[in-house]
């Protein structure tokens, strides 16, 4: 199991960045007193994401963190209610997937399920 994913954003972004975990389900948590100066936590179902500031924050163009949604539709619909249009992927195994960006211009991809194998077009 993964456990955690740290990712860098500016300090006035930290706040946007928890609303849009949110909108995944994720709910902001007290973070261990030696690292609640420069760090924000949220969490769903034991997995974390750690929000760290950063000035000059590393976000890379591809990739990404990816998420099961537990309602897939329902959640694509918040995350264009929010304006962050979602755009879909490719249709790799036999669920959906969105990708969006986060606030801090993070990529994430939001799946209706993980890939599992047999893949399309293959044997079982």
């Amino acid at each position: 199991m993964l456990q955690h994913v740290t990712l860098e954003v500016r300090p006035q972004e930290v706040r946007a960045c928890v609303a849009f975990w949110a909108l995944l389900g994720f709910a902001e948590i007290p973070a261990p007193p030696a690292l609640r100066d420069e760090f924000t936590w949220v969490q769903r179902e034991g997995t974390q994401i750690h929000l760290v500031a950063a000035d000059a924050p590393a976000v890379a163009e591809r990739g990404h963190v990816a998420v099961v949604a537990e309602d897939f539709a329902a959640t694509v619909r918040r995350l264009a209610a929010a304006g962050l249009a979602p755009r879909p992927g490719l249709r790799a195994w036999d669920a959906d997937r969105v990708f969006v960006r986060d606030p801090a211009g993070h990529r994430i991809e939001v799946m209706e399920a993980p890939p599992v194998p047999p893949w399309p077009g293959e044997p079982a």
